[in-house]
């Protein structure tokens, strides 16, 4: 993990996983950083919203919101690539165990 140069495109693979849901939740959030599946998620989000059940009720309108799509598993020999910003640095340090680059 020493290879974290800023700006430079990283490409992870995952391991093993993490037992603590923190560790998870941590690599959860860097897989969805990926252009392709924030295009992904972006889409859905747009369909959730004309879906979207707005109904009146006492005398407002009310939205019931629809919950995200999961479009990623965070699982064994899932790969994913990351532009290494210093925001994510130290994200990607506290998960490093888990993850080694291809």
């Amino acid at each position: 993990m020493s290879d974290l140069t800023l700006g430079a495109t990283v490409k992870f693979s995952i391991k093993s996983v993490p037992a603590a849901i923190k560790h998870r939740k941590t690599i959860h959030r860097l897989m969805r950083m990926q252009p392709s599946i924030q295009r992904i998620l972006g889409r859905l989000a747009k369909i959730r919203d004309r879906k979207n059940d707005r109904h009146q009720r006492g005398g407002r309108i009310w939205t019931s919101r629809i919950k995200a799509t999961q479009v990623l598993v965070v699982e064994k020999g899932a790969t994913f690539a990351v532009r290494v910003t210093p925001q994510l640095i130290p994200d990607i340090k506290s998960v490093s165990r888990f993850l080694e680059t291809v």
